[in-house]
């Protein structure tokens, strides 16, 4: 019993030292040690004041949680820039007296990136989501933060798996 304990043990091991393209975080081998963030202006014609650089630090946090390159400010292996060009409220559904049932909240920010190790891996794509929330509150306070982290949320996973995880 003992014995095959041994070589499930060892099997395990080598399997696991055997994967160095993968790691946990699904991003494989990374060509880079450094990345920067500059900030994302938001150009939209509908201005929510703030969530450039909630939506500047949410990405930052992202790619540092989720990798071991390191933040710099200057010459980063990898660039992320870009702005906010949409943020809009539009009406989706309306009741008997005209008024909306259900209101979305849409953000869409384009992306440049960069990469100085490997510059085929370059592009610009524009990125965007969407909140639905009842049409009779107001998009303030906490329904306003728990709409935007849903929104940066997924803005920031998808443009962390097309720099770097590549899905």
């Amino acid at each position: 019993m003992k014995k095959i304990y041994y070589i499930f043990i060892a099997s395990f091991f080598t399997l696991l030292s055997s994967c160095s393209v993968y790691n946990f975080t699904g991003t494989g081998k990374i060509d880079a040690k450094t990345f920067q963030v500059n900030y994302f202006q938001n150009t939209s014609e509908l201005i929510e004041p703030g969530i450039e650089r909630t939506f500047t630090l949410r990405l930052q946090d992202l790619i540092q949680n989720q990798t071991n390159l390191t933040l710099t400010n200057t010459d980063g292996d990898l660039v992320y820039e870009g702005e906010i060009v949409d943020y809009r409220i539009s009406p989706m559904t309306s009741t008997a007296d005209l008024t909306a049932a259900q209101n979305r909240l849409t953000i869409s920010v384009n992306l440049r990136f960069s990469n100085k190790n490997k510059s085929e891996d370059d592009f610009e794509k524009r990125f965007s989501f969407f909140y639905d929330y009842p049409g009779e509150q107001q998009l303030t306070g906490s329904q306003l933060r728990t709409a935007l982290d849903e929104i940066f949320e997924r803005i920031t996973q998808d443009m962390f798996n097309d720099t770097l995880a590549k899905w």
